[in-house]
């Protein structure tokens, strides 16, 4: 009885001594994290309706009436069409803009004009693969995950590894190729617009996972006399045609790697283990050979996590930590420091690096023999 009351003593005291507003405050900041789903739900959701193509195709602010009434709704859920509309705006994927006098119509941000289909960089493929439930699944065992000796949660919960459930489901496979192809395309266009000088000069690159080859493509094209070549898993490159300066080679990394005057590695470290890196970076090495003297490099496009990056930018923060937590529980990959980066740089055998911060949250690292 004595013990109970002093408990009650105590709580009340932590109460006490911290200001309303401030515990009132935490509430909302559990309560928003709690729910932060939600955002991610509404947003599939409205991609799926085609509302953003819907105020697209309006071509002008587009009054909320004539947006429910020019999506396929049941007429009944017609007065909920407000409230996914309210939290997106909240959200910063749609704005409200004036018509005239006192009606307001909703607009497109350039946020959500990247998830129209027929953007050329477009991130729409995002949506149904991140998303999907075996992705959103993920989170459920976490726990258990992390009390058992299985590699990742992904294999908690399906039994395997991701790369294996993709060979057993071509619809996912497709779907997470057609997500990494369109991930390619604008990093593709800023690579080659920010880091032309990366490229200038090589005879040859081997974009390793390369799917694909969006990215591969726009460098053969870019630089016609560079012989490009594709390398991936032969079931994902099985039926790709090369042409002209570009070819399609099927094969594992972990084996060896199609000599080359430089490596391209385009988020793909991040899937793997620090071990596994520096094997990979092994077989990076062997082809660039010694050959092609000082010209050989490997040309690896990753995140890179410093510890003051919040104080730089919070939005590109909290995406750089979310993928980590995503390497984490689908492939036992992780996004690294520099630190983290030199240290398995170095353990490949290779001299020397440079990071260029050239392309928002990602970096492009020249690795040197």
């Amino acid at each position: 009885m004595e013990e109970s009351k002093s408990l009650r003593v105590v709580n009340k005291d932590l109460v006490v001594e911290e200001n309303a507003t401030e515990l009132l405050e935490a509430q909302a900041h559990i309560f928003s994290h709690i729910y932060s789903y939600v955002n991610s739900g509404a947003l599939k959701c409205a991609a799926q309706l085609g509302i953003l193509e819907t105020i697209h195709s309006h071509g002008k602010p587009m009054p909320l009436s004539h947006l429910v009434s020019s999506l396929p709704v049941h007429h009944s859920k017609a007065p909920f069409v407000y409230r996914i509309m309210r939290i997106l705006v909240h959200a910063g994927f749609f704005r409200l803009e004036k018509i005239d006098g006192e009606e307001e119509g909703y607009v497109l941000t350039l946020a959500s004009k990247l998830l129209l289909k027929d953007n050329p960089f477009t991130m729409a493929p995002f949506l149904p693969v991140i998303l999907h439930p075996i992705l959103t699944s993920l989170w459920d065992p976490l726990s258990t995950w992390f009390q058992n000796d299985d590699p990742t949660p992904f294999d908690t919960a399906h039994g395997m590894k991701f790369w294996d459930y993709t060979v057993l489901h071509p619809d996912i496979s497709q779907k997470f190729n057609e997500s990494m192809a369109s991930d390619a395309r604008l990093a593709t266009r800023m690579v080659i617009e920010r880091c032309k000088g990366v490229f200038e000069g090589l005879e040859s690159l081997v974009d390793v996972g390369g799917g694909t080859g969006t990215m591969a493509k726009a460098i053969a094209k870019e630089f016609p006399s560079m012989e490009c070549t594709v390398f991936d898993q032969p079931h994902v490159v099985a039926d790709l045609q090369g042409s002209n300066n570009l070819k399609y080679v099927g094969g594992d990394m972990f084996d060896s790697i199609p000599s080359a005057e430089a490596v391209l590695l385009k988020s793909v470290l991040h899937d793997w283990t620090d071990e596994e890196c520096v094997r990979i970076l092994e077989r990076c090495k062997h082809a660039i050979g010694t050959r092609n003297g000082s010209k050989g490099k490997v040309i690896i496009v990753e995140m890179m996590i410093s510890e003051n990056d919040d104080e730089v930018d919070q939005v590109s923060t909290q995406a750089k930590l979310c993928f980590d937590m995503m390497m984490m529980t689908m492939f036992n990959g992780k996004e690294r420091s520099e630190k983290e980066w030199a240290q398995i740089i170095s353990g490949a055998g290779f001299k020397n690096y440079k990071i260029s911060h050239l392309l928002g949250f990602r970096s492009v690292i020249e690795v040197f023999p």
